[in-house]
């Protein structure tokens, strides 16, 4: 994932909001969000599935386990390291441990992985990682952003991204005031932004400028945006996971929704 917006505990109708931009390089083989039967004869993961490495990006579980994984960008780090970031969140998925144990855990491990920044929840907390700056925090509830820096730097998308979902909530008080289909949409902001605005990353400008937008397009890498994630966990235990997916060239394709109440 190379952008995600959420809210945790923010507001009194849903312990968890998410919604999220998956950019990938064209050619990187994957399959869509299904639910995954490699573990349980009833299966209880629904994430997409990373096809080269077998990790997933974001998923969920009907437990009501959230997991979700970017990476960092930063020229000067080695990208090869024995271990897939997509690992990260299946084992969350897959196991038992709580968040807070889970991360501590991975504390150990954080030179085995090139950088990542990881979002790990249950039903009762969430957690935050990130092995380049060795962080690991438990949130407080509010509205996040993450992208390819740290948790809720100032990049432009991230900003505007956090705002569009305060707005969402702030609306109105109808039930339907925040769907999967409206954060889909939030996420679908392709508006380069000015020059003067861009972070600096250490990558060229021009670079920067292209992947500045929330939904990603650039051909001339055969790099771009190829989903969108969409998760709305009700605090009465309703789960909703929708999966927009997109060709190379940014068109809309499959549409995957799922709603389950959480056990």
């Amino acid at each position: 994932m190379c952008l995600i917006i959420f809210a945790h505990q923010a507001d009194p109708r849903y312990r968890l909001i998410v919604a999220a931009n998956r950019d990938e390089f064209f050619a990187r083989a994957t399959n869509h969000a299904h639910f995954w039967t490699e573990f349980d004869k009833k299966p209880q993961i629904l994430a997409g599935k990373d096809l080269v490495a077998g990790g997933t990006w974001l998923g969920l579980t009907r437990s009501g386990r959230f997991a979700a994984v970017t990476n960092i960008r930063d020229p000067s780090q080695p990208e090869k390291k024995p271990k897939s970031r997509g690992q990260l969140t299946l084992d969350f998925l897959a196991g038992d441990q709580s968040p807070l144990d889970y991360c501590g855990m991975l504390q150990e491990h954080f030179n085995e992985f090139a950088g990542y920044n990881l979002l790990v929840g249950d039903k009762h907390s969430m957690c935050y990682v990130n092995n380049f700056e060795e962080k690991l925090i438990e949130l407080k509830p509010g509205i996040y952003g993450l992208s390819n820096g740290l948790l809720n730097s100032s990049w432009p998308k991230i900003e505007k991204g956090r705002d569009s979902l305060k707005e969402l909530l702030t609306s109105d008080v109808q039930e339907d005031s925040v769907s999967t289909d409206r954060l889909i949409d939030m996420m679908n902001d392709r508006s380069l932004v000015k020059v003067e605005d861009l972070p600096d990353t250490g990558i060229p400008k021009e670079l920067e400028h292209r992947l500045s937008p929330a939904f990603i397009q650039n051909q001339q890498r055969q790099y771009g945006t190829l989903c969108t994630s969409a998760v709305i966990i009700e605090n009465l235990g309703v789960s909703r996971f929708s999966e927009q997916n997109y060709d190379k060239s940014g068109k809309e394709t499959e549409r995957i929704f799922f709603e389950f109440n959480l056990v």
